[in-house]
């Protein structure tokens, strides 16, 4: 099974730690979340891993190489010349590994309760272009999806900005969840990445831009333990997290 993690981020939110190495490197409970990430990739069956790089992208190769990457089959996709954002990201690694089969995307600094390998199989038995991983966790920006679990808008509560623009929130025809930065996209998304969608773009614009014609689902975790280490404050709570999952 195949699988990318997105470790290209500046990490500006983690200065001045970032300052000097990548946010990948941070370690978490004394490790570099990017080994956590890619140690419950392996664990879940994960044998041929995707990694982008941008930002200190030459500490995250020595890092690999020193651990002989971690026993698993790793492919570089460089982005030190331009940062991609997340779909511009996904689209070229993708170009670069073509694959017949999905590829589960993950953040590299989340930490989660998920079985991955549980989660590959759902997708595997539905018609999606692309499954998304949500929660029902509370957070200001959320994903609505309709009766059938299929994306059709984004809501920010605090501002009250939708995508599309003209999307109106019916709560007996949509439910509103919560990203956990876990998703799976099978090659039949490339058919949609046309037009607008080259170079540097986040792949949630690309869901919400596309949605009225893919296929993008939700797989529905409630009870999902999950933490992104984005900031100071979550990085502390972080090293307690690792302990309970």
């Amino acid at each position: 099974m195949r699988a990318m993690i997105f470790a290209a981020g500046l990490g500006t939110r983690l200065k001045p730690l970032t300052d000097t190495m990548p946010k990948a490197l941070v370690p978490v409970a004394g490790k570099p979340m990017l080994e956590h990430v890619i140690m419950k990739l392996k664990t879940a069956g994960f044998d041929d891993i995707i990694i982008n790089i941008h930002h200190f992208g030459e500490q995250i190769i020595d890092f690999l190489h020193a651990n002989n990457n971690f026993g698993v089959n790793i492919h570089i996709s460089d982005e030190r010349e331009m940062l991609l954002d997340t779909g511009g990201g996904i689209k070229h690694a993708l170009e670069l590994f073509p694959t017949d089969e999905p590829v589960l995307i993950h953040n590299v600094d989340i930490l989660s309760d998920v079985d991955l390998s549980q989660f590959y199989d759902f997708h595997l038995h539905t018609r999606n272009d692309a499954t998304l991983l949500v929660s029902q966790r509370k957070t200001s920006r959320y994903l609505i999806f309709n009766n059938e679990d299929r994306l059709c808008g984004w809501i920010n509560k605090s501002s009250g900005e939708t995508k599309p623009e003209d999307f109106v929130f019916d709560s007996s025809k949509h439910s509103e969840y919560a990203f956990s930065g876990i998703h799976i996209v099978s090659p039949s998304i490339f058919k949609y990445m046309v037009d607008k969608w080259n170079g540097k773009f986040p792949i949630i614009d690309f869901y919400l831009g596309t949605c009225h014609e893919a296929r993008f689902g939700a797989c529905v975790k409630p009870e999902i333990k999950l933490i992104d280490i984005g900031k100071p404050e979550t990085l502390e709570k972080a090293n307690e997290f690792i302990n309970m999952i």
